[in-house]
């Protein structure tokens, strides 16, 4: 072959990267692939959503679904579109996208794969935190859900600190949060056990993670949370893919190492903490997404933007097919989550060690 040929191939593989510059003279970099690829997701996202809205005892085409939402529906279709299944859905989408992002950080910031908050122990320290208030002092939804977010934050702080050692190191960091996840779900038994019939059971429930029941007292705060914290992470990725090249380099290029860790690792673990208050700790959202839209983008770094959409289109069709396949017995979403979670944790491990890395 020669090598004028092979330049062409080349530069007919490389990525597509275009530079855009507005009337005020920014100039962007946008790369074409990850774009149509967030466009796809947010798609995927979108139908899924529509389906979930016309699934149930009383199923809508996605036409009438669509009618309804823009006004055109009988009382019969809006009361059930707008009271009973749209804020289940949007609950579903957020948790999504919270999960996503707080994964994508996780994961950037410890620069390892198993980088997550539902194995690094903020799962578990949001359920000490629900369970506390339920087996204790009986709370009702809003304190279950504050309890949640105090023991995921908690769970953090302690971690960070623990991990800290002039710095934080992302072996360090997955080694420390695997104990405190294992630490913290024997406490997690150990309330289950101090817990009557009544109790155990609204917590095991909560504790599979679910979006059965979901209204509009879930969705504004955790819309809320979101609208501060995802853009605030979003700003953060340019940093988090220079750390991914390793403190030294991140360091030559004028990233403030320690305080973008501090900051994200914050951020994170708050909207972790407020989806898990919103629909319980669902598992291996956070975990699976990332990788997924990192291998979609095949661009380096956090992939912050894609991991979100990819997260919001899991949970969403997760929870389409948890109630449409498995017949009069639907499986709370966790529960599938967990089912098909658990596969790509064994494919991961499995991966990892024919790689030489574990």
């Amino acid at each position: 072959m020669r090598p004028e040929e092979g330049t062409r191939r080349k530069t007919a593989g490389a990525r597509r990267v275009r530079s855009v510059r507005t009337k005020g003279g920014l100039s962007l970099r946008l790369d074409v692939r990850a774009v149509v690829v967030c466009l796809v997701l947010t798609a995927l996202a979108l139908a899924a959503a529509i389906a979930l809205i016309g699934s149930g005892d009383y199923p809508m085409t996605p036409a009438e679904v669509l009618g309804t939402l823009t006004g055109g529906g009988n009382p019969g279709q809006e009361f059930i579109v707008q009271d009973l299944r749209l804020p289940r859905v949007l609950v579903g989408l957020l948790v999504g996208a919270a999960f996503g992002i707080s994964g994508a950080v996780f994961q950037a910031v410890s620069r390892n794969p198993l980088g997550s908050p539902d194995v690094l122990g903020f799962a578990q320290g949001s359920s000490v935190g629900a369970l506390v208030v339920i087996v204790f002092f009986q709370g009702g939804t809003f304190a279950v859900a504050a309890g949640s977010v105090v023991g995921g934050v908690a769970t953090g702080i302690a971690i960070f600190l623990l991990a800290w050692k002039r710095g934080i190191q992302g072996y360090r960091f997955v080694l420390v949060g695997i104990g405190a996840s294992a630490m913290l779900y024997a406490v997690v038994l150990y309330l289950l056990t101090k817990a009557n019939i009544v109790e155990a059971t609204r917590a095991t429930t909560w504790m599979n993670g679910s979006l059965n029941g979901r209204d509009w007292d879930q969705v504004g705060p955790l819309a809320a949370a979101c609208a501060v914290l995802l853009p605030l992470l979003l700003l953060c990725g340019r940093p988090l893919r220079m750390l991914e090249m390793g403190d030294d380099a991140a360091y030559a290029l004028g990233v403030r190492v320690d305080r973008i860790r501090l900051v994200t690792l914050l951020g994170a673990v708050l909207l972790f903490a407020s989806a898990a208050a919103a629909a319980g700790p669902i598992s291996f959202v956070a975990l699976t997404a990332p990788p997924l839209a990192r291998r979609l983008t095949r661009s380096p770094g956090p992939n912050l933007l894609p991991a979100a959409l990819m997260g919001a289109a899991l949970l969403v069709a997760a929870d389409w097919s948890s109630q449409r396949l498995f017949g009069a017995d639907q499986l709370p979403v966790g529960v599938l989550t967990s089912i098909l979670g658990g596969g790509y944790l064994l494919w991961l491990l499995a991966t990892e060690r024919r790689a030489g890395r574990m």
